[in-house]
């Protein structure tokens, strides 16, 4: 790997600061120079399309000097050469770079669809394979993905080269064309894919909520509302989105029941959480409910709710799994 790869490889420039910092846009390309060695050595960088390329110009010989790139310099002199001009790099990383999770562009966007979607982080878990990230279920701490960086002759042997691969659980009769049999996971429910937009995002993303799905656990709520007090119905009805005070553990896609008490004292509604944590209040969040199916109240009456275990219902909280069951067979 070339010197320039391995300090900005998951690094993206920011054209403010390259200006600030020094660099001259000309034509597309970013360009900066600077002396070393006692202005014996003139250094050349160029950035073009967030890729970083250098040349080191011996000025008495005026001609390039590329000893510092030799695999195993044993020169004290190429070594020396080779130290400063890292060193000049990685400033430049400092002052002018930020840092991204992954190498590719797609292995990026597809992170932000997630963190967006799932308010899920990547984990990096490994010391060894520090650019491995996990994606996990918040609620059933389950893995829903990982993007890896690995040799392409894994899952093509004739092929090699760094890729970057998220692996994903899906039905894998997908398996063809730029969907492979998962590395290093198991092959019978999980594929890879290579992030090099051979598949595109569109193509993906649907791949990447099949995962997700697959990865929740039963996470069904009853939440009570009072008629007395607030006219849910009327609420509720309005618009096939609403908001509603968020509990404490509910995750994204659960599945949510309102109970209206009394004059009801039933089940009235079936909806889904589809946004969370909205308005930026961490001790009062809001949650959006996407309305899926109202029901007549003597079909799920607070009597036969008991036959199923549901023997209160003051404050929000998980459905017994006998009668989550049920509620889902609807």
């Amino acid at each position: 790997m070339k010197i320039e790869e391995d300090i900005f490889k998951t690094y993206i420039p920011n054209e403010d600061k390259l200006l600030k910092y020094g660099f001259i846009k000309e034509k597309g390309q970013y360009k900066y120079s600077v002396y070393i060695m006692d202005n014996t050595f003139k250094v050349d960088i160029i950035i073009e399309n967030d890729r970083v390329y250098g040349k080191i110009y011996d000025l008495e010989a005026q001609s390039e000097y590329t000893n510092f790139r030799v695999k195993d310099i044993t020169g004290e002199f190429a070594l020396s050469v080779k130290e400063e001009y890292q060193s000049i790099l990685k400033d430049i990383r400092k002052n002018c770079f930020e840092k991204n999770y992954f190498i590719y562009n797609q292995s990026n966007r597809l992170t932000s669809y997630i963190i967006k979607n799932y308010h899920v982080l990547p984990e990096f878990l490994w010391e060894k394979d520090p650019g491995f990230g996990v994606f996990r279920n918040p609620q059933s701490s389950k893995w829903f993905g990982i993007i890896m960086n690995i040799d392409k002759s894994k899952l093509i042997p004739s092929k090699k080269g760094e890729v970057e691969v998220i692996n994903l659980k899906v039905d894998t009769s997908l398996k063809g064309k730029y969907i492979y049999p998962a590395y290093h996971m198991n092959k019978k429910s999980w594929v890879s894919i290579i992030l090099d937009d051979s598949l595109t995002d569109k193509e993906i993303i649907p791949l990447i909520n099949i995962s997700y799905e697959l990865s929740e656990e039963n996470d069904t709520w009853i939440i009570p509302a009072n008629p007395k007090y607030f006219d849910c119905i009327k609420y509720i009805e309005a618009l096939p989105i609403f908001s509603w005070k968020q509990p404490k553990k509910i995750s994204m896609n659960s599945i949510v029941y309102i109970y209206l008490s009394a004059p009801y004292s039933a089940i009235l509604y079936k909806c889904k959480v589809i946004e969370l944590d909205l308005y930026n209040e961490p001790n009062n969040p809001i949650m959006n409910l996407k309305l899926i199916k109202k029901y007549d109240p003597k079909k799920y009456n607070f009597d036969k709710l008991k036959t199923y275990g549901l023997n209160s219902v003051r404050s929000a909280r998980r459905i017994p799994k006998k009668l989550s069951k049920e509620l889902n067979k609807e």
